[in-house]
């Protein structure tokens, strides 16, 4: 008996050491699960007022988005159609038949960008009676240098609320 109450004696030191382990690890497992659950919390919060800053901004930014975009696409519409432009010429001619001669005009236009042509020769040719004045018919004639109506000069429909 003398030899089991020494190893007795030897073992529960060693049980109670290992208990205390068991136990004090597990108190600080549950310290840390707290710690770790305020640190979520404390992130959640400030994540929350973060986004509704963030969605606030949005409200309130967004119009002159919009706005800053429809100008820079108003720009950007305007500078293409100011590169636009138009080659002209004109000459007459002259067909004599065996009894009469007969004057026509010959118009040519083509559009450009920058120095690309876009289209082809545009040719009219304009029958001239005695007396008429070129330079006036030209002016009357021409298809691209006619005065265009800008887009936003146009009246929009509007919808009827409901």
């Amino acid at each position: 008996m003398y030899r089991m109450e020494n190893v007795l004696w030897v073992m529960l030191p060693g049980f109670v050491a290992l208990a205390t382990g068991l136990l004090v690890w597990f108190i600080m497992e549950s310290r840390m699960e707290v710690k770790l659950a305020q640190e979520r919390q404390a992130i959640a919060e400030e994540r929350g007022a973060v986004d509704a800053q963030k969605a606030a901004l949005d409200a309130t930014l967004e119009p002159s988005i919009r706005a800053a975009q429809e100008t820079a696409r108003r720009e950007a519409m305007e500078n293409f159609l100011g590169e636009l432009r138009v080659e002209q010429r004109h000459y007459t001619k002259e067909n004599r038949l065996l009894t009469h001669s007969r004057r026509t005009l010959v118009l040519q236009e083509r559009m450009y960008f920058r120095n690309i042509p876009l289209s082809d020769w545009i040719e009219h040719e304009i029958n001239l009676d005695e007396g008429t004045d070129v330079h006036r018919l030209v002016q009357e004639m021409t298809l691209f240098d006619k005065p265009v109506l800008s887009i936003s000069d146009l009246q929009r429909p509007r919808k009827a609320l409901a």
